[in-house]
């Protein structure tokens, strides 16, 4: 058993636990059900619980959950819209989001898979926010993708 004040006071019955916490006006709590025998220590439960709980969302919100944000590209893309794309992928890595750029191929533009890559990793290095890839460009029927993240 454990005591109020985080000494241990060795094994002890459980009535004289219980007694000595009463005393205390604290609770008794087990802490380690599974050894022989079971520790228990004296303190305020509910205080306990309620900084548990502070703790948990403590590091709910250090926890950053990085999304999978798109960018369709086409084959025959003009500069201004390459250019919008490029602002919308500089935004979403510098929110620390992954991006994912695909490019579909449609019709007589499947036969030069060399320039639809070509045109992806031209967007890649165009991009001004700092980033590296993480899946290269990867061919899934008439569509070409790549994923990049921000560099930290």
């Amino acid at each position: 058993m454990i005591d109020s004040e985080g000494e241990n006071r060795g094994v002890v019955s459980i009535t004289e636990a219980l007694n000595l916490a009463e005393q205390a006006g604290l609770d008794l709590v087990e802490i380690s059900p599974m050894t022989n025998p079971p520790v228990v220590r004296i303190m305020n439960f509910g205080q306990f619980k309620y900084e548990l709980k502070k703790q948990q969302q403590k590091q709910k919100i250090t926890q950053k959950k990085s999304e999978i944000k798109g960018i369709r590209l086409s084959f025959t893309i003009g500069e201004n819209d390459k250019m919008v794309r490029r602002k919308q992928a500089e935004k979403f890595l510098k929110a620390g989001n992954k991006v994912k750029i695909e490019m579909i191929l449609k019709g007589r533009e499947k036969a030069h898979q060399d320039l639809a890559q070509q045109n992806i990793l031209d967007f890649v290095t165009s991009i001004e926010e700092e980033n590296k890839i993480e899946q290269d460009i990867q061919r899934q029927g008439s569509k070409l993708n790549i994923l990049i993240t921000p560099k930290n």
